[in-house]
């Protein structure tokens, strides 16, 4: 499978997926393996993680022309939400705001506790 959209490129070679970007040849590998012949569930982990590197985000902003200025106020957005979140996450880090509650997900328990046993078989009669 070989997959090219603006400098990105996926092969699938030897059971290994292998996405090579701009920030692959700045040293941010970026790789997937398909284990078992599983490759669905390695589309899912390769789309996980170029979502966390900001691909497809970076795409959208290159499909229509951005000007100076539309892109100077988004930089600067994003800039004060960026300091936002370090500020926030450094209150945290000293106490001085709780930090939010997870959500627990459904199907794992707590760590260290122990799941209900299944009740006993019945006795055939």
């Amino acid at each position: 499978m070989i997959i090219d959209e603006a400098d990105d490129v996926v092969h699938r070679t030897h059971g290994i997926a292998d996405v090579r970007s701009a920030r692959f040849e700045k040293g941010h590998p970026l790789q997937v393996f398909v284990r078992d012949n599983n490759v669905d569930q390695a589309l899912r982990a390769l789309k996980r993680k170029l979502q966390r590197e900001g691909v497809f985000r970076e795409m959208k902003a290159r499909k229509s022309y951005e000007k100076p200025s539309e892109r100077k106020i988004r930089e600067k957005a994003e800039a004060v939400r960026r300091a936002r979140k370090l500020a926030r996450k450094q209150a945290i880090r000293e106490g001085l705001i709780a930090a939010p509650k997870r959500p627990a997900r459904p199907g794992r328990g707590a760590p260290g506790s122990a799941r209900p046993a299944a009740p006993a078989p019945k006795p055939a009669e």
